[in-house]
């Protein structure tokens, strides 16, 4: 498949090079969020991914989402051992118990967070002053694996007790999320969420 102007394809970021992949990259990534549920979501998933590639998450999405009652932080953060094992046991999820109960401890901090500031959305959006910073990005190999912003973020959060949200997760959740636009000058998608 043609990633570049070949006549009927769009260009787009070359990393999104399977259909799976492609839906996500053209419908949500780096489209900015403020849902308080689905920034929980890609914050735990990213978490998930950290040592595995994007697209085994994008696999498993469907079945994290039915695992962890929708990334309900309420229900997450109340799971006790037993539904621990049981997440263990579930093939649809990556079965690591680090990452099981960092997401349990993450619900909680979470929930502390919104109580704190209201929204997780409104916390997690002044790292980047409350609006998307634009990157301006002509080659795949120019994204970068951490920022300042990022780095900011990772401490804070480390500081509230989160897990699995080293600097690098931090960036990809940002870049998810559209607190920044990592989409290719060249990507069609970079005006669209620029605009947007």
């Amino acid at each position: 498949m043609c990633h570049d102007d070949c006549g009927l394809t769009q260009r787009r970021c070359t990393w999104a090079s399977d259909e799976l992949s492609i839906v996500y990259h053209d419908t949500e990534w780096g489209v900015p969020l403020h849902d308080d549920r689905a920034l929980f979501e890609l914050l735990i998933l990213e978490g998930a991914q950290a040592g595995l590639s994007w697209i085994t998450i994008l696999k498993k999405r469907a079945a994290y989402r039915a695992a962890f009652d929708g990334f309900d932080a309420r229900k997450v953060a109340r799971y006790d051992e037993a539904k621990i094992a049981r997440l263990l046991a579930d093939q649809g999820i990556v079965r690591n118990r680090l990452k099981i109960r960092a997401a349990v401890q993450n619900a909680q901090s979470f929930l502390a967070v919104q109580k704190e500031f209201g929204t997780f959305d409104a916390y997690v959006w002044q790292f980047v002053g409350g609006k998307p910073r634009r990157n301006r990005l002509r080659r795949h190999e120019e994204l970068p694996a951490r920022t300042e912003q990022s780095d900011a973020l990772s401490k804070d959060l480390a500081k509230r007790g989160f897990k699995f949200t080293g600097s690098t997760i931090c960036y990809a959740f940002m870049q998810a999320t559209g607190m920044v636009n990592d989409h290719l000058m060249t990507c069609f998608r970079y005006k669209d969420v620029s605009l947007g």
